[in-house]
């Protein structure tokens, strides 16, 4: 793997995580690093499955649909928050 496809996907993994972290309501204080491992995980999971049915556009968009779902899930079992309502604007515990 040479230096341009790692920054290529270390880039990617950033705009699929920053899109996903849109997608889920109140503040999540994650690290840059966080974001990119979600995006690239999310692109992932979500990619394949999304290529497969619907081509590139669907591979992008259930890239960042995989993404935001493993966001939730890591804010509900690791930072013990729930997604909406005044507890999600707490800070994680």
């Amino acid at each position: 793997m040479s230096l341009s496809e790692i920054l290529l996907l270390l880039l990617n993994g950033f705009v699929i995580g920053a899109l996903a972290r849109l997608a889920v309501p109140g503040p999540d204080p994650m690290p840059l690093w966080a974001t990119i491992l979600f995006g690239i995980a999310g692109a992932f999971l979500g990619g394949a499955l999304g290529l497969a049915l619907a081509g590139w556009p669907g591979a992008i968009l259930l890239s960042v649909v995989a993404a935001a779902v493993l966001i939730v899930a890591y804010r509900r079992l690791v930072q013990k928050r729930p997604i909406t309502g005044p507890g999600a604007k707490l800070p994680p515990a």
